[in-house]
């Protein structure tokens, strides 16, 4: 099965479907175009689609609701989670601007205060 991401007009996926290999082949290999063409015959052919994979083969990540698609970068991008946080070129992740710590602990980011704060939760005694 194949997988492709309707893109609106600013290239923010709306939703992600699933489409048979029968209608993405083409001599037994798989063609983005002749699954694209089939997501327009079925959902209109003013909508623009790309393809994405479970696996992340294909641009960088498995694409998902409010996720953006990088032409340039051929890659679909997570929502930005903080303002202060930078795309990093290469990996399309979003980075802190200063490493989380590497202790075996959880962390939590605090953008007003730009730091890491360490999540500690009270487990219950049975």
């Amino acid at each position: 099965m194949a997988h492709f991401a309707e893109l609106d007009q600013n290239n923010i996926v709306l939703r992600v479907i699933v489409v048979n290999n029968a209608d993405t082949s083409v001599d037994g290999h798989e063609v983005e175009a002749k699954g694209i063409a089939f997501c327009q015959s079925l959902l209109g052919a003013n909508t623009r689609w790309a393809q994405t994979s479970y696996s992340g083969s294909k641009r960088k990540r498995y694409a998902g609701v409010g996720y953006s698609f990088d032409e340039q970068r051929n890659a679909f991008i997570t929502p930005q989670p903080y303002p202060s946080w930078a795309l990093d070129a290469e990996t399309c992740d979003w980075v802190a601007p200063i490493p989380m710590p590497n202790d075996g602990d959880w962390y939590m980011w605090d953008e007003p205060n730009q730091s890491w704060v360490k999540v500690t939760a009270d487990v219950p005694s049975v």
